[in-house]
């Protein structure tokens, strides 16, 4: 498949599932056949936040996420660390050069020799451009098993603009796409998150929807659970980072 076809496909993929099938498998091409990508809106000078509500996606296998993701091996990855510091892809041959001048601490060490155990030796990350100081996205390319560093920097030498390309078009379409993680909105939830950011008062939305202001206020309040903020506001901003509010219904099978 064509490069201008490729980009034509992410960039009117549907949903976030079949841009990532997609993604992986042009990926898988040019011998990175396995990736992670993470965004996050909530970035502060300590923290990337809480992981339910990054997006977060893999198709590596789950032994490798349990302890990368699941048990935070990732707030030490030299990667990671790059990847906030910087814009741009970076070969991994960056964490060799620091390891070998003892610029790795012992916490960076400790991932570097779990990601060598789990055949995640060579491969490049690119960290995508910020538009806020809150938000931050990266994606790691993992080559695979039986490449090496030299080789993945040779097929990024040929082809590493295309890459970036296609990685770039990936993650600005995963943006404007609906993705919740573990923290779904009921579409009466949704509903009444909109008219909420339509400026509407819970006796106007009583009205409007024909029920009872109790029960608007019981759909906000399980809205304010399922997004696990404390206010109405809050819920309204995280639904709308998230791409939940406003979102078109796909056409009811006839």
């Amino acid at each position: 498949m064509s490069l201008r076809r490729h980009l034509h496909d992410l960039s009117n993929a549907p949903t976030v599932e079949l841009l990532w099938d997609m993604h992986c498998d042009r990926m898988g091409e040019y011998g990175f056949d396995r990736l992670i990508y993470g965004f996050t809106r909530y970035k502060t000078l300590t923290s990337l936040g809480d992981p339910q509500d990054m997006v977060l996606l893999s198709n590596h296998d789950q032994d490798y996420l349990k302890a990368f993701l699941d048990e935070g091996l990732y707030h030490h990855a030299p990667m990671v660390r790059w990847a906030l510091e910087n814009e741009g892809a970076c070969s991994w041959r960056w964490m060799e050069d620091m390891g070998r001048t003892d610029n790795l601490t012992p916490s960076e060490q400790k991932v570097m020799e779990f990601n060598r155990s789990m055949g995640v030796r060579a491969g490049y990350t690119i960290s995508f451009k910020s538009v806020s100081a809150r938000s931050k996205g990266g994606i790691a390319l993992t080559a695979h098993r039986d490449v090496t560093q030299d080789e993945a920097d040779a097929t990024w030498e040929k082809h590493g603009a295309d890459i970036i390309l296609m990685n770039n078009v990936a993650h600005l379409k995963l943006l404007t796409l609906p993705y919740s993680g573990s923290r779904t909105l009921t579409k009466r939830q949704r509903e009444v998150l909109e008219w909420v950011g339509d400026g509407k008062t819970t006796q106007d939305i009583a009205i409007l929807l024909g029920l009872t202001p109790a029960t608007i206020e019981k759909h906000l309040r399980l809205a304010r659970d399922a997004l696990d903020v404390e206010t109405t506001a809050q819920a309204v901003l995280k639904a709308s980072f998230q791409n939940q509010m406003f979102i078109l219904e796909p056409p009811e099978a006839a």
